[in-house]
């Protein structure tokens, strides 16, 4: 059975943002985000963009790619609990 991964936001909020003591307020205005974008990704109400994945990168809270990575195995993990489409499979044209 696969486990559901946590929202980047919590991480972030759980992670750092406690884990550090400021407020999110705080921590807005050093990554040069509203406080309201802030807080809709922290209560995964919004994903982590790829300019929050690099201005958290460069504040110091590890990578990018590591931030936009947790996000795409989050959005990939909500989509397999959704009914899709019928597909077929790739296959080459009959000549």
């Amino acid at each position: 059975m696969m486990m559901n991964p946590s929202h980047p936001g919590e991480l972030l909020r759980e992670d750092v943002i406690s884990a550090l003591g400021l407020s999110v307020q705080e921590v807005a205005a050093r990554l040069g985000v509203s406080r309201v974008a802030l807080s809709r990704v922290i209560n995964a109400r919004a994903a982590i963009s790829p300019t929050l994945a690099l201005r958290l990168e460069l504040a110091g809270v590890s990578t990018a790619r590591a931030w936009l990575a947790m996000q795409a195995n989050y959005d990939l993990s909500q989509l397999r609990q959704q009914p899709q489409p019928p597909i077929r499979a790739l296959q080459a044209a009959a000549a």
